[in-house]
């Protein structure tokens, strides 16, 4: 495989035996990897088998990475109070350096030790994974080894963050399956991580089970259900085909928005077991594989679906058991599973706690404050994700792909992947998109019917099996769709997806689903109005093929970082001019600085701060749009300003003004002094804006409000950019300019 790579640095073997044997030989390396570190540190890892890729990943990612890493172990181990104490949270990121904060939930310690003793099942884990590929067992034993060799020959002089702690120590396999479960779930049980411990039982001490009245009702609360707030980051993702491609070869843009910190960072790797696997990608916060990447044939990267991956259900008691629930008239026992941890005390001893959690046949039973599920029943979860061992099946078999068919083949056949979309292009200029994330079996009918009791909550009464999950016979695993009854599109011009639902895939084929009734509305809605990061890529890649015909990578590079504001290009042209007559000087002032903008995010834009500050409150007014959404046109609607919202933007952009002369920013004051990313003493200048409310396709989300310094320190964004062409040769890939500071 080919690749861009300036000079190698450094490169180490990697080796580890198992001991002599009876004839007093030493047997073969039973893990090894060859490690080549590359330009800005990047690791190659080459090894005969995927014992040897595990090996050399985990001792990499553990050179870079090994506090976080460590931390993130502690965490899925359920044993953060016992180092940390109970009411402490995972620890944030300092510095840009080390984090082990999640960015799907954030709980106590004591709370989020027991969510993963008590959620996570590390026995149907290895049952899963033993039933799966001989590889993916290989990959999980010598991660475990590699990162334990890195401990053994580093302990005594790790990172000031963890050096000497006493909770940096050896993990096994079971470990390495418990990290990758965590990812499993951030669109899933890690969004109702808070509800699921709430409704577990405290059993320490002498308190039984019997003694108690069975799983605890939520408390009366008296608001209304709101569902738990979802991880926002974002991505986009652009596969260009043979009809539109500059040498009738696939060119796939992949653009990430994920976090610059913490364990969901990305790590850029390249890996190779010779005759057998050959990608070069980024894994997700120590992952042992690539999950977006390229080989010789092909390229793909991920965006994060609109698709909901859960479903909840009422279950009705039994009223004469509080442990057993009704389906179909006949009585189930409620399955108890007790998690045990330990509590760091103030005078330095350990309390030992313990509560019993519930699962029902269809998932794990849930307090949600205000009592959705009504006098009498239970609320539970249903999470297809909470064993889901195949992902990393998913990604290996992604990786051996040589075409977009052949890719599509092997989702519809896995179904792995817990919560992204796919789109990728291969060198035959053959272009793909599909949601073939886990998204349970519940199709547009029992929408229709009665099993729906309340929407908000994708709440299905669960007292009537034929109300669950439906299972298919093409070998999907029950309960989820299979990749026939998914959205997907093969098509040879263009494909793309910035997180908005399959309905645009590609603006002049609108993906809709089989008749009558389409595809199940878990999968998102249809017909409705986008986010305008999503339009804005649509504008921008049907501008560039109606100009020139065919693209090529540099193209997709000027698109992606061309930092052009969707939100300034549709209300300007008629603010503007009802703001400059004003007797307001202050307005006009700002509406002067705005009409000298150039309505864009790049690093010498000037303005770009005064609209984003008012942008943030206008977009939220009712009736803004003169032109209201029209389905016929989703790429330029809604659109213009409405003559009756024009007051109350104009009072949005003063109050905007206002704010920043209060903080002495300037209404013309460049990006680049304003939206920083401090690391070492210095101010590195960021270009982009936010995205989905501004449109806004090179994404930047920073950590706080505007102050007098300005917008400081990015949480997530704009992060690995893989922008990948192909040629007679190969893969081509495009590097990006370097950040630089200023002072």
């Amino acid at each position: 495989m080919k690749a861009q790579l300036l000079a190698a640095c450094a490169a180490i073997f990697l080796t580890a035996c198992s001991g002599k044997g009876s004839s007093g030989v030493t047997p073969a390396p039973q893990f090894a990897a060859e490690v080549t570190r590359t330009s800005y540190g990047v690791a190659h890892i080459q090894a005969k088998d995927f014992a040897g890729v595990g090996y050399g990943l985990a001792y990499s990612f553990a050179e870079d990475n090994v506090c976080m890493l460590a931390d993130s172990f502690l965490t899925v181990r359920g044993e953060r109070s016992r180092y940390f104490g109970p009411d402490a949270r995972a620890t944030k990121p300092l510095n840009g350096e080390y984090g082990a904060a999640l960015d799907f939930m954030d709980l106590r310690n004591e709370d989020s030790d027991f969510f993963f003793k008590g959620y996570l099942d590390i026995a149907r884990l290895r049952e899963g994974y033993a039933a799966g590929s001989s590889e993916i067992q290989q990959l999980l034993r010598g991660y475990a080894a590699g990162y334990n060799r890195y401990l053994r020959e580093h302990g005594a002089r790790l990172p000031a963050a963890c050096r000497n702690a006493a909770w940096v120590k050896p993990i096994s396999a079971d470990d390495v399956m418990l990290l990758i479960a965590e990812k499993a779930l951030h669109a899933t049980g890690e969004v109702f991580a808070a509800e699921i411990v709430a409704a577990a039982r405290d059993v320490s001490g002498n308190v039984t089970l019997a003694a108690q009245q069975g799983p605890m009702d939520a408390p009366p609360s008296g608001k209304p259900f709101a569902l738990p707030a979802q991880g926002a980051m974002a991505s986009n993702a652009l596969a260009i085909g043979k009809e539109a491609s500059s040498n009738g070869r696939g060119i796939l843009l992949g653009n990430p928005h994920y976090p610059w910190t913490s364990t969901d960072r990305f790590y850029q790797l390249h890996v190779t077991v010779p005759g057998s696997y050959d990608v070069m990608g980024v894994s997700l916060g120590g992952l042992p594989l690539v999950v977006i990447g390229f080989n010789k044939d092909l390229a793909w990267t991920h965006t994060v679906t609109k698709a909901v991956h859960f479903t909840t259900f009422r279950l009705q008691r039994d009223g004469s058991d509080p442990m057993r629930y009704m389906v179909d008239g006949a009585p189930l026992w409620l399955e108890t599973r007790t998690a045990a941890i330990d509590v760091l005390q103030p005078d330095g001893s350990l309390l030992k706690k313990s509560k019993a959690f519930y699962f029902s046949k269809l998932g794990a039973v849930m307090a949600v404050p205000g009592s959705p599920q009504g006098q009498g029943g239970l609320l539970v979860l249903g999470d297809p994700n909470r064993n889901n061992t195949r992902l990393m099946e998913q990604w290996l078999a992604m990786g051996r792909a040589t075409s977009v068919q052949e890719l599509k083949t092997q989702l519809g056949r896995v179904v792995g992947l817990p919560w992204v979309n796919t789109v990728a292009a291969d060198r035959n200029g053959g272009a793909l998109y599909a949601d073939a994330s886990v998204v349970p079996h519940q199709g547009a009918d029992k929408f229709a019917g009665d099993c729906l009791l309340l929407a908000k909550l994708l709440m299905f009464d669960g007292s009537r099996s034929s109300c669950g999950w439906d299972r298919d016979d093409d070998g999907t695993p029950d309960g989820i769709f299979g990749g026939a009854k998914a959205p997907s599109m093969l098509r040879s011009d263009y494909v793309a997806n910035s997180n908005d639902g399959y309905w645009i895939t590609n603006a002049r084929q609108l993906l809709v689903g089989p008749t009558p009734l389409g595809y199940s509305p878990l999968y998102g809605p249809v017909g409705v109005a986008q986010h305008l990061r999503t339009r804005s890529a649509f504008i921008g890649i049907e501008e560039m093929l109606a100009q020139r015909g065919r693209v090529g990578a540099q193209d997709l590079q000027a698109l992606v970082f061309a930092n052009r504001i969707l939100a300034a290009e549709l209300v300007l042209p008629e603010l503007l001019p009802a703001c400059m007559p004003s007797p307001d000087s202050l307005l006009v002032k700002a509406c002067t600085a705005l009409a000298q903008w150039d309505r864009k995010a790049d690093l010498d834009s000037r303005g770009a701060v005064l609209f984003r500050e008012f942008w943030n409150s206008a977009a939220g007014l009712a009736g803004i749009w003169l032109q209201a959404f029209d389905a016929a046109d989703p790429l330029h609607s809604p659109r213009g300003v409405a003559p009756v919202a024009i007051p109350a933007m104009l009072a949005a952009l003063k109050d905007a003004a206002l704010r920043l002369q209060q903080l002495g920013v300037p209404f013309d004051g460049r990006l680049a002094d304003f939206q920083v990313e401090p690391r070492n003493g210095l101010r590195f200048p960021i270009h982009g804006a936010i995205g989905d409310i501004d449109g806004s396709y090179n994404s930047i989300h920073m950590a706080g409000a505007l102050g007098a310094s300005g917008y400081e320190r990015v949480t997530w964004g704009t992060s690995y950019i893989h922008l990948v062409s192909f040629d007679e040769k190969g893969p081509q890939g495009a590097r990006p300019a370097r950040l630089r500071p200023v002072h």
